[in-house]
């Protein structure tokens, strides 16, 4: 029975079984060909169809089964009836199996912050960079951040038309992340994923103090810890205010879980509490290892202009 389960292993459960139903209405926004495209506030800030379908889905499940949550999705949508087809209200079975960690084994729902960011990589998207997208449900408590999923609806798209597409990570502090393999860059090697799209002097001279063998531009934050989890880059930088809490927390946990580090550009904690704002000011610097060589490397100038 549910009610023999914690409020939080069931409510990762939940999440990803909506995770995975989000990935699957993201791909029949393409198939069917139109994207329903509209600027927000400039030219790389996009939202589709599928943006707005899938914060639907996301949060009216999330609140049917949650009355009591806090849920903060990225898009501003005003309010309407929700078609039933979005709702998902399945759990994922397999979670529930896993013991939840003790020290959050008596957080009462309305305790928790839900983030969510219903197409992380719109720009991406529009422009059929499918690998960059992700579907990110993040989950705070006392404004940390201790779980998380991310679909990826599109991984293994490349493998040919008989592929199975698409893969849900998910994970808890204190438990563990899973959904995938991970794997770390060679040692000394220092190899930058940044932004693709939001480029600044700002980004540039940060990345450069880092002395990377290596830069990868690429769209979503998620897309970018997922590099950094499976040995594809060995630090996030990201000098600049663009990012939101709906596009850190869920990622966030996955990286916390096996080892590594999310923090601003000054080294500080971000916070997920329902009153912050929803900008990270301050930016982002991630590692999977070594976070100390790259903070050590941010440059007295980029910190002075990115006020926490």
């Amino acid at each position: 029975m549910a009610s023999s389960h914690t409020v939080l292993m069931r409510l990762v459960a939940s999440a990803y079984s909506i995770a995975q139903k989000a990935g699957t209405i993201v791909r029949r926004v393409i198939a069917e060909g139109d994207l329903g495209i509209v600027e927000k506030t400039c030219a790389t800030d996009l939202q589709t169809k599928a943006d707005r379908l899938v914060q639907m889905s996301i949060c009216s499940s999330l609140a049917r089964k949650f009355p009591k949550l806090t849920i903060i999705g990225e898009e501003d949508l005003p309010p309407e009836d929700v078609d039933q087809e979005l709702i998902e209200d399945g759990q994922w079975e397999e979670i529930l199996k896993q013991p939840c960690p003790s020290q959050y084994s008596a957080i009462k729902e309305e305790d928790l912050v839900v983030w969510v960011d219903p197409l992380d990589g719109t720009k991406e998207y529009t422009e059929g960079l499918l690998d960059n997208v992700t579907v990110l449900i993040g989950i705070a408590y006392e404004g940390k951040a201790i779980a998380g999923v991310i679909n990826q609806p599109y991984y293994n798209y490349q493998a040919g038309p008989a592929a199975v597409l698409g893969r849900t990570i998910w994970g808890v502090l204190g438990l563990g992340a899973f959904g995938f393999q991970l794997k770390e860059v060679p040692a000394g090697k220092h190899i930058i994923t940044t932004t693709r799209s939001h480029n600044s002097q700002l980004v540039t001279d940060c990345v450069a103090a880092m002395n990377p063998d290596d830069v990868l531009r690429v769209g979503g934050a998620g897309n970018k810890i997922i590099q950094l989890i499976e040995g594809k880059a060995s630090a996030y930088v990201f000098a600049s205010p663009g990012c939101k809490k709906w596009d850190t927390c869920a990622p966030e946990v996955i990286l916390h879980a096996v080892g590594g580090k999310l923090t601003d550009i000054h080294g500080n904690a971000l916070q997920y509490n329902k009153e912050v704002k929803h900008m990270n000011s301050a930016g982002v610097l991630a590692t999977l290892r070594n976070y100390d060589y790259y903070a050590s490397r941010v440059p007295e100038s980029v910190k002075n202009v990115l006020v926490p």
